[in-house]
């Protein structure tokens, strides 16, 4: 699996806005804007999909076949409740109070993981190779989802809040980048392997006797 993820590469110095706000994090005219409002929202959305994720990704790693992903997970579910803190620092630099509505899109991505485990065999491979593509469009969304809270809140003069939310926004790409290599490097390959064997096995003639009647 390769990242598709069309992230723009990383820079010095990105934040990107000519007339910074002396105190940008509670600019008057933009906290009572519309943009200011959808924000927002854009950060309770990720707030809460965030919480729910640190608990799915247990749920992940508990399923996991391989040392390797599994530790992949438990650190990205240590990275995921540093990304919360940080959710929180972002709310009090706007001024907002911290607080979660329930993310759809998260919901349905963990869903769709939790049907990965029930419908893939325990201590396979091919369980592994699913539950990777599972995360990566997990770390799809949030690279997008960051990825855009960054630009509002430049556009919106929120440069501290930008510059958290970018630092965010790299972990998950790495996040990204680590699973593809983790799947690229064995667990595909091996879960390739896997399906011949068992493919194999069921077109392989039952043994005769050699007794005739």
């Amino acid at each position: 699996m390769k990242n598709t993820t069309g992230t723009t590469a990383r820079t010095g110095n990105t934040q990107g806005t000519s007339n910074s706000k002396a105190a940008g994090n509670t600019n008057k005219t933009a906290k009572g804007s519309l943009l200011a409002k959808f924000f927002t929202d854009m950060l309770k959305d990720i707030y809460w999909a965030e919480n729910h994720l640190v608990e799915k990704l247990q749920v992940m790693m508990k399923a996991a076949t391989t040392d390797e992903l599994q530790e992949a997970f438990e650190d990205h579910m240590h990275a995921t409740q540093k990304h919360k803190r940080r959710l929180q620092k972002v709310f009090e630099m706007i001024g907002e109070k911290a607080e979660a509505k329930k993310c759809e899109a998260m919901d349905g991505l963990t869903k769709e993981a939790e049907t990965i485990i029930k419908e893939t065999e325990e201590g396979t491979m091919t369980r592994d190779a699913a539950l990777i593509i599972a995360a990566q469009k997990i770390e799809h969304y949030e690279i997008a989802s960051y990825g855009s809270l960054v630009q509002v809140a430049r556009t919106l003069g929120y440069d501290r809040a930008a510059t958290l939310l970018e630092k965010t926004l790299w972990e998950e790409e790495d996040t990204d980048q680590l699973l593809t290599d983790i799947a690229e490097s064995d667990i595909n390959p091996m879960a390739d392997e896997e399906e011949e064997e068992d493919e194999a096995k069921a077109g392989k003639e039952p043994e005769t006797s050699g007794m005739e009647a």
